[in-house]
């Protein structure tokens, strides 16, 4: 499930965790989140943008390592042919021009 940021959490979907931090990145991160104006519930919501985002950047930095050695016009090809191929799935017949 993709959610947007600022979204909640539904609760029948949510799971508990016990996260372990550090003394002085739990205080800083209370001080932030504080600072913020956020409360005490929304510590939560912050882990589950930051896990995201995270996973998010991981899976970026991995296609840059394995794209590392290709071209700029052959990475262009590959990306604009993956487009096509997903616009035709998705569209299958294009009757833009109405």
């Amino acid at each position: 499930m993709l959610m947007r940021r600022g979204e909640k959490m539904p609760n029948e979907e949510t799971t508990r965790l016990t996260v372990t931090l550090s003394r002085e990145t739990d205080l800083a991160l209370r001080a932030f989140l504080g600072a913020q104006g956020m409360r005490k519930g929304d510590l939560s919501k912050f882990i589950e943008d930051a896990v995201r985002w995270r996973m998010f950047d991981q899976a970026v930095q991995g296609v840059k390592a394995r794209n590392a050695d290709m071209g700029a016009d052959d990475l262009q090809a590959a990306i604009d042919e993956a487009c096509a191929t997903v616009r035709s799935e998705m569209w299958p017949t294009s009757s833009k021009a109405l």
